[in-house]
């Protein structure tokens, strides 16, 4: 299907409290270099005590907002990426409708945890080009602190908290999605999990007792092997090369795994946009934060062929190659 849909503003919101690796020195068996050395991240943004994921958002959308001068008065669908709402019901995306009061307006959490913000873009994409919809609220937000186990060194130094909104609107003349790929892994979900109301997947007896548990090993592995083969099937949809792309911007999970996914993707981490050094891990927030990043520092702009690539629990990963379409401030 054509795309007739284009990206057209963006906002993003951190907390102010940081923890930084010599915080995390204080309470748990870690240190400086090893956090830098293995994931080269230095810091992340961390909520308070009453600060959650519907608050982060409705904060990012603000800034949307401010910086672009936009109304969300007529937005007529609000996807919100996440895997930790401020309740099982009612959604992170109920919530945002009801702060900035949008009339006739469709609401729905999306949990495609990592690969969250991308999958929820692609949706987007879908039901703006298909006519269904003429402008959407897509979302990713996440407070990660709140379900981290800060006992286990292995995981505890990656995960920050985040949020990143952005509008997509109705645009026969100018869209910006070109192409897509997404797939799913499912029997490598226990790899990366937060349990629930089950206790068992697939046999296996689950841990974590309502924090995330992560075997980093194995979704290091699954996602240095499976990203790069994602893009190049991006690159061969669209007819491109990697001397085509302006800007890649993947999940930033891991400095040393985009690294790792650069190299075999050849594409240069001069290239390469990430929010992970000074934000850690955020989920579905890291690429809209990584994409603002890249507008402040004067590196994104408009008219710029973007891949954004998402990947995480699940196992799961969406790919989009886009017309960078946000006007320069």
């Amino acid at each position: 299907m054509q795309s007739k849909a284009r990206i057209t503003a963006i906002g993003t919101y951190v907390p102010s409290r940081i923890l930084s690796n010599a915080d995390l020195e204080k309470f748990v068996d870690t240190n400086n270099e090893w956090i830098i050395k293995r994931t080269g991240m230095k810091e992340r943004h961390i909520t308070e005590e009453n600060e959650f994921t519907s608050d982060l958002c409705i904060k990012a959308v603000e800034k949307l907002i401010q910086d672009y001068n936009k109304s969300v008065e007529d937005v007529d669908l609000i996807i919100v990426s996440t895997s930790t709402a401020d309740y099982a019901f009612p959604s992170v995306a109920c919530q945002v409708q009801e702060h900035f009061k949008m009339k006739h307006t469709g609401a729905f959490d999306l949990n495609a945890t990592c690969a969250g913000f991308s999958y929820a873009l692609h949706v987007a994409n879908g039901l703006v080009s298909s006519g269904l919809h003429k402008k959407v609220l897509v979302i990713g937000g996440e407070t990660l602190s709140k379900v981290t186990d800060y006992t286990d060194r292995s995981s505890c130094v990656l995960f920050g908290d985040g949020a990143g909104a952005v509008l997509v609107e109705s645009d026969e003349e100018n869209p910006s999605f070109i192409t897509s790929v997404l797939d799913t892994n499912g029997e490598g979900g226990i790899h990366l999990y937060r349990s629930g109301l089950s206790k068992q997947m697939n046999g296996n007896e689950l841990l974590g007792d309502g924090n995330m548990v992560q075997n980093g090993r194995e979704v290091y592995r699954w996602a240095t092997r499976t990203v790069p083969n994602g893009v190049q099937t991006l690159l061969e949809r669209a007819n491109m090369g990697t001397e085509d792309i302006d800007w890649f911007v993947p999940h930033s999970a891991n400095l040393r795994m985009i690294e790792s996914i650069c190299e075999k993707s050849n594409i240069s981490m001069d290239n390469t946009l990430y929010s992970v050094e000074n934000m850690g891990n955020t989920s579905s927030a890291s690429i809209p934060l990584a994409l603002d990043l890249g507008i402040k520092e004067g590196k994104l702009h408009y008219g710029d062929t973007v891949i954004l690539y998402g990947f995480g629990g699940g196992l799961t990963y969406t790919g989009l190659i886009v017309n960078w379409g946000v006007p320069d401030r």
